[in-house]
């Protein structure tokens, strides 16, 4: 009896032992923003009183028409959902050639140093750009944003700025970003609206990569990464695109669908669970997409100027500020505490025509190639295998996208230097469009003309035009968009093209898009 009651005592002390040692190593290792797994997760959330402010929106981006809508307009915290737009940043240096997919991004300490979720890279490393991709989209790296960042801006402070400014031009009036990865800070804040916008824009702008989005897992140095994104693979027509979670915000998803000519984005802001968040989508979804058009009459989702200064509003308030008006408001934007707009003109589209071009005389030219949150959403299941039939996007060349069969040889197109941006341009005013058919038809006349990309699709091409009329609206206010069709061997190009253009006003064109990240060649008809 005496052996049993001090085996029972040792073993109550090496229980204690063990539970205290449990607690602490849970300690040392949990994220501080919140990041724990799954399962820490859900038994959080149906034990405890936890319930996110809930924001929600389902837009047809054919028609531009909002399906749903609840609290779409509330401030909410993105988490994960600003590597979003991390993306789309690294995408636009992608399009423009300043890298390519096999480029380095080199890690620092402060990149290695991110909390979970994480690829775990070294500080001293680096990570290729198509990696860096397909780690933002699937695990959500953390490091791997901030490598992102810092490469691309020297800081990630910096890197913020210029995504909050990128946010303004797109229209997401009431977004700030603080930091690349979403990791918790209290004025880093969006609306379900404004994901909406960037969830439609960031497709219409870079087609070609945001395939990236439907990739189901990554194998990266042995390691096979699964998507935290459910939905892919289990609601028909879902092809992205990002979750994100920090207690702050609760469980966040922005979703695309294309079905049947339909195609849709969905928000969902504020969920208890991973498990809450993808059924409350799967609900909106079920209920909206059929309803939705199958005809595009929505103009895409252009870049609009931005004043100089800009952003103002939140950029210009504390942390604690933000936190406090936000609880105050129950989400709504207190009055005169809204953020200053990039721009008070509404985006318009682009109309494109065919106007007479003789074909410039053949030069060949060699053209280089451009070559969680605190989320810690792990994934329940695997996915068996690496997806291998997940698009490999174009390649970004000096003039648009080139195709992944297209070789570095393009004829017709000199080679063109590219002075480095800057932002001490004036901004200008959109254009009205004119109501002209588009049309692929090239043709002959008068004047100078200025290329802007060769796409191998023609809806990017247009998409292209609408986008460079947005940024020189004023520069090309009386230049006629068009496409113009070549043949190069089995590939098929359309080039993105605006004419009627006097010389001087081609070259000035030019030079100040360039100087605004596009590449620009001017040419006589």
């Amino acid at each position: 009896m005496l052996r049993m009651r001090i085996e029972a005592r040792t073993g109550l002390r090496w229980g204690l032992l063990s539970l205290v040692t449990t607690i602490a190593l849970t300690a040392i290792t949990t994220d501080p923003a919140d990041a724990r797994s799954r399962r820490g997760k859900r038994t959080t959330a149906a034990t405890s009183s936890y319930s996110p402010a809930y924001a929600a929106i389902v837009v047809d981006a054919n028609s531009g028409a909002v399906m749903h809508s609840s609290n779409a307009d509330a401030i909410r915290h993105p988490a994960s959902l600003a590597k979003i737009m991390t993306l789309y940043m690294l995408f636009e240096r992608l399009e423009s050639g300043k890298l390519s997919l096999e480029s380095p991004l080199r890690v620092s300490e402060h990149a290695a140093d991110q909390v979970p979720t994480k690829l775990g890279l070294r500080e001293g490393s680096t990570i290729s750009v198509q990696d860096a991709i397909k780690a933002l989209i699937t695990r959500s790296a953390n490091d791997v944003a901030v490598a992102i960042a810092e490469n691309l801006a020297g800081s990630e402070q910096e890197f913020a700025r210029q995504m909050t400014r990128k946010a303004r031009a797109l229209g997401m009036k009431k977004t700030v970003y603080r930091n690349a990865s979403g990791l918790p800070d209290s004025a880093q804040v969006t609306t379900a609206r404004d994901q909406a916008t960037l969830g439609r824009a960031i497709q219409e702008r870079f087609p070609s990569y945001y395939r990236y989005f439907s990739i189901r897992s990554f194998t990266f140095r042995g390691r096979r990464i699964g998507n935290h994104n459910r939905l892919l693979g289990r609601v028909d027509g879902v092809d992205g695109i990002k979750t994100g979670y920090i207690r702050s915000s609760g469980f966040n998803l922005v979703t695309s669908v294309k079905r049947k000519g339909r195609y849709v984005v969905a928000v969902v802001l504020g969920g208890a669970s991973a498990g809450a968040r993808d059924s409350r989508m799967r609900q909106l979804l079920a209920q909206h997409v059929n309803k939705a058009s199958t005809r595009r009459t929505a103009p895409i989702i252009a870049e609009a100027p931005v004043r100089d200064g800009a952003p103002q509003g939140f950029e210009m308030a504390s942390a604690a500020s933000v936190s406090a008006r936000i609880a105050a408001s129950n989400g709504a934007v207190p009055r005169g505490f809204a953020p200053a707009a990039g721009s008070d003109e509404p985006i318009r589209p682009v109309p494109v025509r065919t106007v007479p071009v003789k074909p410039a005389p053949k030069k060949n030219t060699k053209v280089a190639s451009a070559s969680t949150q605190s989320e810690a959403e792990a994934p329940a299941t695997t996915a068996r295998a690496e997806a291998p039939s997940a698009p490999v996007p174009a390649r970004a060349g000096l003039l648009g996208v080139l195709p992944p069969t297209r070789t570095a040889s393009v004829s017709n197109v000199p080679a063109a230097a590219r002075p480095e941006p800057v932002n001490d341009t004036a901004p200008q005013r959109d254009a009205a469009p004119a109501p002209v058919v588009p049309s692929s038809r090239p043709a002959t006349g008068p004047g100078w003309i200025i290329q802007v990309g060769a796409y191998p699709d023609a809806s990017e091409a247009h998409q292209r035009l609408a986008t460079v009329k947005s940024k020189a609206s004023r520069l090309l206010a009386s230049a006629s968009p068009f496409t113009e069709t070549v043949q190069k061997g089995e590939t098929t190009l359309y080039r993105a093209r605006f004419a009627g253009l006097e010389r001087e006003q081609a070259e000035a064109a030019c030079k100040y898009l360039k100087r605004n990240d596009v590449d620009c060649l001017a040419m006589r008809n």
